[in-house]
């Protein structure tokens, strides 16, 4: 499905959220990058703008890993590194319950609306527990329900009804209706940090963006953990 809509996904991205979605990466970059950091892991990277977000703010020193389960999405992301990113951002091509990456070995890791499409989510966090270092930190950014009644009233006709009219007006159908259906089947916002809590990480804290529309995790793997 990924596949197929590669083309057009950051067309849409762009007028589905009216912009949205570029400040809510941004935001992530933000609140999640440390000056110290030397490895930066960006799992589900697709079309790769968060991981190219956070290559453009890194230090020179820092290498920058964007992992993706689609081969035509990672073929958009390595084209549009090489004509952006004044440094290279190394593109991997992995599943995200079985990363080909070393346990131990990222300072950060993010994942931007990509953590609800797992098979699993507690096999997602506990891969992406094992990679981050003690101390190291997993931001999630994804779609949320909001809670107050006059967006949900907004909200709710546009996202289940609109979009997905719209999405195969543009591109496929099939995939903005699964965009609804799983966000409407993804936990909530204090739901994920109690489940990021049992999978490991401590010191989570999350923010509700856009009316709730979207919502931002941050949690940090325990410095006394070593394995």
């Amino acid at each position: 499905m990924f596949g197929e809509i590669s083309g057009r996904y950051d067309l849409l991205n762009r007028l589905l959220s009216g912009g949205t979605d570029v400040a809510w990466r941004n935001l992530v970059v933000r609140e999640a990058l440390r000056p110290a950091d030397r490895r930066i892991v960006d799992l589900a990277c697709g079309t790769g703008d968060l991981a190219l977000a956070l290559r453009r703010k890194a230090s020179s020193a820092c290498t920058v890993v964007g992992v993706d389960f689609s081969r035509p999405m990672l073929r958009i992301a390595r084209r549009k590194g090489a004509r952006r990113a004044h440094r290279p951002v190394h593109w991997v091509e992995g599943d995200g319950l079985r990363l080909p990456l070393a346990s131990n070995s990222a300072d950060l890791m993010t994942i931007a609306f990509g953590i609800r499409n797992m098979e699993s989510l507690d096999g997602a966090l506990r891969e992406m527990h094992r990679v981050l270092r003690p101390g190291g930190r997993l931001a999630i950014l994804e779609f949320s329900r909001p809670g107050n009644t006059l967006v949900k009233a907004l909200y709710y006709p546009y996202f289940l009804h609109v979009l997905p009219r719209l999405g195969a007006l543009i591109s496929n159908r099939s995939a903005y209706l699964y965009l609804p259906h799983s966000v409407l089947h993804f936990p909530g916002r204090q739901e994920l940090a109690r489940i990021m809590k049992r999978s490991g990480f401590g010191r989570v804290r999350h923010c509700a963006l856009s009316f709730g529309i979207a919502a931002l995790h941050i949690g940090e793997k325990p410095r006394e953990e070593t394995t």
